[in-house]
């Protein structure tokens, strides 16, 4: 449909310059195939969709050990976590928020969770020890709500991955993951007397 469109625009424009002797007339003919012509290219070219990251699927049948919740943590950190979409590994004076490198020998992992979920409970200029403080120009966004909307798996994960990245033991554990859609079991009824009445035969 749009083609057809670009190409009667273009059909039009030709039509004025062959026929109409108007100085005005033709400018506005020379316009219109140009900008026809235009179109008709950029409808040509294939269109991508752009889509969000691929979520990681999170199996926790896999995960036996907390090194294999650090490398989960570092796909979701990579994709589904837009981490790297501010935050650097290693010294970037592009980048938009602290380097995290050694970020998981800097703080502990209640300060990691809570950085994550309650990004505005403390604000800092920088987490570099050296050089002038530089105040970064993002936002840290709730990485627990929406659009990003991690789940409590995926950001121990996370937390995980940032543990490992700085050589410190991985204090997380496989054994804190949530089982999705499993409940507590029902506690059990004892089982009630009902007393038992005999006939006798007369």
């Amino acid at each position: 449909m749009l083609q057809l469109i670009g190409l009667l625009v273009v059909c039009t424009g030709i039509s004025i310059l062959l026929f109409i002797r108007a100085q005005f007339a033709r400018v506005i003919g020379f316009v219109a195939i140009v900008l026809g012509l235009f179109s008709l290219v950029a409808l040509a070219v294939p269109q991508m969709a752009s889509l969000p990251p691929a979520e990681e699927k999170f199996d926790i049948a896999t995960v036996k050990t907390p090194t294999d919740m650090a490398a989960i943590g570092q796909k979701i950190f990579f994709s589904k976590g837009q981490c790297a979409l501010c935050h650097s590994i290693g010294p970037s004076e592009s980048a938009r928020c602290p380097d995290l490198k050694g970020i998981g020998a800097k703080l502990s992992r209640e300060f990691i969770f809570e950085s994550l979920t309650q990004p505005q409970a403390y604000i800092y200029l920088d987490y570099r020890h050296e050089g002038p403080p530089k105040e970064y120009p993002a936002r840290m966004p709730y990485i627990n709500k929406n659009p990003i909307g991690l789940s409590k798996n995926e950001i121990l994960s996370v937390i995980a991955f940032l543990q490992q990245m700085s050589g410190e033991p991985i204090s997380v554990s496989p054994s804190e993951l949530e089982v999705p859609g499993q409940s507590p079991a029902a506690p059990v009824k004892a089982a009630v007397e009902v007393p038992v009445t005999v006939a006798h035969a007369r």
